[in-house]
């Protein structure tokens, strides 16, 4: 069995001003930076062989934290990055509302029917994180390995996993450095954890 332990990033000041970031490399806040610290503690004695995130820094920058705790390097991997969106990356949750309320509209009520101006679909962005945590599975057979991505990536994937049509990918809640983990056993993949964040408030299960 291969487990891989899917981790979101850390709080950035993008995630405070409800702005929407995608593929802009937004860093983390001092607080992000903390939430990374304590996912990397909860994560400590797992027996971890490799360790891969977003090309993006505040995703680099989660997984550089749980790295040092296993004397990890980070491989980026740009196929695990945030959706891109396009010409809505740097407006607000309510610029956009105003603007273009009816997609704004559907990005939360059927986001497998829109189509961002200059960016991605939430297909394609499933199709690419899919196919990179296949890979990365191949290639780490019986062990256990940290992917570090983003909120809107990993409900894709979890989608994907359990067989979920996309449209109800916003139902799959994911906090800042929330840890999830799939268990690949051959064809068959098992989700045991999502969304699961108790490091943040100092209950480590």
């Amino acid at each position: 069995m291969t487990k891989v332990i899917l981790v979101r990033h850390g709080q950035t000041q993008w995630n405070l001003d409800m702005k929407y970031q995608g593929h802009c490399d937004i860093e983390l806040t001092e607080k992000g930076v903390e939430q990374a610290m304590l996912a990397a503690q909860r994560l400590a004695g797992e027996n971890i062989s490799a360790l891969y995130a977003s090309d993006l820094s505040r995703a680099l920058k989660t997984a550089e934290c749980i790295g040092a705790k296993h004397n990890l390097p980070v491989t980026a991997v740009p196929e695990l990055r945030e959706i891109n969106f396009g010409e809505w990356e740097g407006l607000t949750f309510e610029s956009i509302n105003s603007q273009s309320k009816d997609e704004r509209s559907k990005l939360f009520t059927h986001p497998d029917e829109i189509i961002i101006p200059g960016g991605e679909t939430f297909r394609q962005v499933k199709e690419r994180a899919i196919n990179a945590i296949t890979k990365l599975v191949a290639q780490h057979p019986d062990q256990t390995i940290v992917i570090v991505s983003h909120g809107a990536t990993i409900r894709t994937v979890l989608c994907a996993v359990l067989n979920i049509h996309l449209n109800h990918l916003w139902k799959i809640k994911q906090d800042n450095t929330a840890i999830n983990v799939l268990e690949y056993y051959d064809e068959n993949v098992m989700v045991s954890l999502v969304n699961d964040a108790q490091h943040l408030n100092g209950t480590l299960l």
